[in-house]
């Protein structure tokens, strides 16, 4: 009877807690046992991204050497976009050697007018007339003789050689010659070869002017050089005026002078002729007929010019035939309506050259060219244009008009071989 008492008493007591810290190792041991591992975020994003990208490279049409080639192309036109860009934006370009000269001479004639403003502007004045100097030295120097024949009454000017000149062309080279010439008439103008691709140049070339001792010392001799230019008017490099009554001609002199800058001058005009052009393959026959000039510089005193044309037919730059109009007096528009024929066989047509030069005839002394052209090998501009439409419409007579240009530059054009 007593044990089963105790064994209901003992069922009928509540069981006891178990120690806190027990539960609670239980409970973080469990979580602990079946929790499953972690992930950084950032590093689980991109590995989805990556993989999204290779799976979507992996179903493209294209082989993965075309897509890297693609991907080396857009780099490529990025960069040069980028580069062009930044040229754009922060380069500077050097001004060239016109441009300076052009600027100067427009300083020093703004100098020369408004001179006199103040103290300050005095000496703006001066340091921009250093650096004048300082570029006019760069145009480089000119070795010349002079010496005049008594008996003959003969100016006897020799250009020997130049030295330094100033590069006028984009390869850093200029092409000089020399032009010769008294003032203030202008007539008779003598001129060097060009020497091409030459900064130091040597022309050893002499000029002879025939003029009185006594009308002498009323001249300015100038020696002018030049860069030639097939293309475009010729540049003028330097200049040297000498004073013919500061020279003592009783001995010869030969010395070296600075080249300064030549204040450009307004072309003058000397007119204009129109000629028209005719050839036949079959028979190797080339027409020219003189139809008429017009608006001619005027030779004479009385203001106008005794005009008449001559031609000059070359072959690879040798005179094959000349022939010449009739003299027209006292007019400044003539009209001629004059025709030569030459013969030319095909074969030799592509090198031939019409030279075309109108004088004013004078009787007592010799005859002074007016004006100059030139059509067919070498030629450029109109002369080219004429002579191209003559051969693409055989039998056809083709008329054009010719400016004048002064007969020393067309004679420079003819010297210089085609490039």
């Amino acid at each position: 009877m007593a044990s089963v008492q105790f064994r209901a008493r003992r069922a009928a007591e509540p069981a006891k807690p178990e120690p806190e810290h027990e539960k609670e190792a239980e409970q973080v041991e469990e979580p602990a046992a079946h929790a499953p591992p972690t992930h950084h975020p950032g590093h689980h994003n991109y590995d989805h991204m990556k993989n999204k990208f290779m799976n979507e490279i992996g179903h493209l049409p294209l082989p993965m050497w075309a897509v890297g080639a693609i991907v080396v192309v857009v780099l490529v036109l990025v960069g040069c976009c980028t580069f062009c860009l930044f040229k754009k934006c922060f380069g500077k370009k050097k001004k060239t050697k016109k441009v300076r000269e052009r600027k100067a001479g427009r300083r020093r004639k703004a100098d020369n007018e408004g001179g006199g403003e103040g103290g300050d502007k005095e000496e703006g004045d001066k340091k921009e007339g250093e650096g004048e100097e300082k570029e006019q030295e760069k145009l480089g120097k000119l070795e010349f003789s002079l010496d005049y024949n008594f008996t003959d009454a003969q100016l006897i000017v020799g250009i020997l050689q130049a030295q330094d000149l100033a590069a006028m062309d984009m390869g850093g080279t200029s092409d000089p010659y020399v032009k010769v010439y008294l003032l203030p008439d202008k007539k008779k103008k003598h001129e060097t070869k060009v020497q091409r691709k030459n900064l130091c140049p040597v022309f050893n070339e002499t000029f002879i002017f025939k003029i009185p001792y006594t009308e002498l010392g009323g001249k300015i001799l100038v020696l002018q050089v030049f860069d030639f230019d097939r293309f475009s008017k010729h540049d003028v490099i330097g200049e040297i005026k000498i004073p013919m009554n500061s020279v003592d001609l009783g001995q010869p002199m030969q010395c070296w002078r600075d080249l300064e800058n030549s204040e450009k001058e307004e072309a003058e005009k000397l007119g204009d002729v129109c000629i028209s052009l005719r050839y036949v393959p079959t028979a190797g026959k080339l027409t020219i007929n003189i139809m008429e000039a017009k608006n001619l510089k005027k030779m004479d005193v009385g203001g106008l010019s005794d005009p008449f044309v001559k031609i000059v037919l070359q072959h690879n730059g040798k005179r094959i035939k000349k022939k010449k109009t009739t003299v027209k007096k006292n007019t400044l528009n003539p009209y001629f309506n004059e025709s030569f024929s030459f013969e030319i066989p095909f074969e030799q047509i592509q090198k031939v050259q019409v030279v075309i030069t109108v004088y004013d005839y004078d009787k007592l002394g010799s005859n002074d060219a007016i004006g100059k052209t030139f059509m067919g090998y070498g030629a450029t501009g109109v002369g080219l244009k004429h002579w191209s439409e003559m051969l693409a419409n055989p039998r056809r007579p083709v008329a054009q008009w010719h400016v004048l240009c002064p007969e020393e530059e067309v004679d420079a054009a003819l010297k210089v071989p085609p490039r």
